[in-house]
């Protein structure tokens, strides 16, 4: 069972981010067409609702949610009470991450009701494709000019939904930029066994990255357990890289 850490964020009114993703062994989290994403064991999927049960809001971008049949939710009732176990409401947050507004509005996410949707955004998204969305989601929040500000949305999370600790799911470019803002605190990563190659194949963190050690982000090994052929590691941030970021992304 995995135990929620503290808050490492009470004094910038932050919210703990943590982030979970698996990878191939040559470090893909899908094939480079994109049309295999899902690779982890039945252990990994539950070592995700895990993570979740601790979280106040789960988090990912436009693409992942466009891709996969994904509901962001807790999980069956077992997870549910564990999150009441943790002195969490039954359900999380859930939260969809497009700086130009392109999610479908028929993704698997919007059949799902059971709990509030947020949509973070920039000024870069049409406004037709807002309005298409705003029905579908509880608030939409923009948040930067062509980039997601993720500091000022990190702290309208927390001081209007209450969100201290917020568990990214990716992908790839949402990972980057949060990496890149320097909010992250803590990394879970599954190591799998199975190579995907191709250099066109998605990572865990994709979109501009580092152009020197100097902006690379410093991590330090909080634990690692091998469950059959998986390993699974937990990092803890120990230098945030906070680098400039160019008006791309975040994501989608």
């Amino acid at each position: 069972m995995i135990t929620p850490v503290a808050d490492g964020n009470t004094t910038s009114r932050l919210p703990f981010v943590f982030i979970n993703m698996a990878m191939t062994a040559d470090g893909k989290i899908a094939t480079a067409n994109r049309a295999v994403s899902s690779f982890g064991s039945p252990r990994d999927h539950a070592r995700l609702l895990e993570l979740r049960a601790t979280a106040d809001a789960v988090m990912a971008g436009a693409r992942t949610i466009d891709l996969n049949p994904v509901n962001l939710g807790p999980g069956p009732a077992p997870y549910r009470r564990l999150r009441i176990k943790h002195g969490l409401a039954e359900y999380n947050l859930r939260i969809i991450v497009s700086g130009s507004g392109t999610i479908h509005p028929k993704a698997e996410i919007f059949r799902h009701r059971f709990s509030p949707l947020i949509l973070l955004t920039t000024e870069r998204a049409p406004s037709r494709r807002l309005e298409r969305l705003r029905p579908l989601v509880d608030e939409v929040f923009t948040c930067g000019e062509k980039a997601i500000d993720f500091p000022e949305a990190l702290r309208w999370l927390r001081q209007r939904w209450d969100v201290k600790r917020l568990l990214c799911e990716g992908g790839g470019e949402l990972n980057d930029a949060l990496f890149a803002a320097g909010v992250v605190n803590q990394v879970h990563l599954t190591v799998c066994p199975t190579i995907f190659g191709g250099r066109a194949g998605p990572t865990i963190v994709d979109g501009a990255g580092a152009v020197s050690l100097a902006g690379a982000t410093s991590l330090q090994l909080r634990s690692a357990k091998r469950v059959r052929g998986e390993m699974y590691f937990v990092y803890d941030v120990r230098t945030p890289a906070a680098r400039p970021r160019p008006g791309s992304g975040a994501s989608e």
